[in-house]
Parts: structure tokens; C-alpha cells; sequence
């Protein structure tokens, strides 16, 4: 599963996301709101951890954007502002939980634990795209009645294009949430592993669901 985390304070921002990829979890994190927006509107997320002061637009901000644009992501927020009438407020306005600094690094992770059971599809953990299916449980996907045998990194690849199907993703978006890298502009391995997905997913059918858009990245689209 994926967390984002939004925490301006670098040093606490590292030892999080150290603690949750020792959890099993795969973090990506950013230090202030316009980055949070971004994040949350262009990639899927099971939970976001986020603080509330945080720079160019605070976390009461960004949460009040990404629900008026219907991204339902599980957000709790962690942050020294103890007032009850903060807890209030945040609660109130879409967050689905709310803890205060400091904290219990145990207690937090139970708390994520109880807020991505709320998600309907992570229970599942089935992602669809026309006649595709990816497991997440198993990591096995399948199209139509054809079982599709995936590398690790094909794998990875593939979960990110189904997570956010129908959103065209840059090669620098793919590669950075699917090996936490930076994407450097001339590298062509996410190309490499495209070109080997769709020999594997779109070779023998008619419609092609990874398509490629020019200039701008590649994209996993339905049909309408």
C-alpha cells in the first residue's frame, strides 16, 4: 500500500517514512501544501499523513481542494496544533482522523490501519481496466480470460498506470513513485518496461490499453 506523507520538518518527514517502509509500506513525502495538492490529485494514494502548518498552503487548505475535486483519499492529520476547536475543525471538513504531536509511532500506524479498512476498494485490493484486472493481494494480473506473468518491476509499473487509469502520467511521475528516484530526463527505462507490458497485456487484442501520448508520457485508458 502507498502513503504520502506531507511534513515540512525534514528531519521528523525521514524518520516517518523510514518507520512506514519498515512497516511494509511504500511512502512518498513532500514538505508543503502546493506538493501535497499535487500529489493527491495526480496519484493514488491508500492514506496521506498530513500536518496542518505547513508552507504555501496549509493542511486545512489542502484537504478542503482535494475533496471539492472528489479525491476521497483517507487523510489524518498529525500536528502539534492541539486545540479542540482545530481537532473540530478537521474532522469536520474531511479528515478521518486526527492525532497531535508528539506521538506514538505504534499508535499511528494503528490508526492508518483503521482508516484504509474504511476504503472500500483497498478491501478488495482489485484494480480494473476494461477486461484487466490487477490483484494487489497477489500481484497477478489477467486479461480476459489470459493470465499475465509479471516481472517486479512490470509489476510495479502496471500499478501505477492502473491506479490512475484514464490519467496520462509523465515518465518522470511513473519512475518516481514506482522506485522513489529522481527522474533525470534521459533515461528510458520506464519506456523499456512499457514496451515489455504491452507485448505482454495489449499483444492479440484489438483494443490497446496502454497508449502513449506524445511529448507528455504514456496513459492505461478504457474505452468509453
Amino acid at each position: 500500500m502507498r502513503i504520502l506523507v506531507v511534513e515540512d520538518e525534514k528531519d521528523l518527514n525521514s524518520i516517518i517514512v523510514k518507520n512506514l517502509e519498515a512497516e511494509g509500506y511504500i511512502v512518498d513525502s513532500c514538505f508543503d501544501g502546493e506538493d501535497a495538492f499535487l500529489y493527491m490529485t495526480t496519484m493514488e494514494y491508500d492514506a496521506v499523513i498530513l500536518d496542518v502548518m505547513i508552507p504555501k498552503m496549509n493542511g486545512f487548505e489542502v484537504l478542503k481542494k482535494i475533496r471539492e475535486e472528489k479525491v476521497e483519499t483517507p487523510v489524518l492529520f498529525l500536528t502539534a496544533r492541539d486545540n479542540v476547536d482545530d481537532i473540530v475543525y478537521g474532522l469536520n471538513h474531511g479528515a478521518d482522523d486526527y492525532m497531535v504531536k508528539p506521538f506514538s509511532f505504534d499508535e499511528l500506524v494503528a490508526r492508518l490501519r483503521v482508516i484504509i479498512r474504511r476504503k472500500p476498494e483497498i478491501r478488495e485490493n482489485i484494480y480494473v481496466c476494461g477486461d484487466l484486472t490487477l490483484n494487489v493481494n497477489t500481484r497477478t494480473a489477467q486479461r480476459g480470460d489470459k493470465e499475465i506473468s509479471l516481472s517486479p518491476k512490470e509489476y510495479l509499473v502496471l500499478e501505477c498506470l492502473i491506479r490512475n487509469k484514464n490519467i496520462v502520467l509523465s515518465r518522470a511521475q511513473i519512475e518516481a513513485n514506482i522506485w522513489d528516484m529522481d527522474y533525470d530526463g534521459e533515461s528510458n527505462v520506464i519506456d523499456v518496461y512499457i514496451r515489455y507490458l504491452r507485448k505482454k497485456i495489449d499483444d492479440g487484442f484489438e483494443e490497446k490499453l496502454i497508449q502513449t501520448v506524445r511529448g507528455v508520457g504514456y496513459i492505461l485508458k478504457e474505452e468509453e
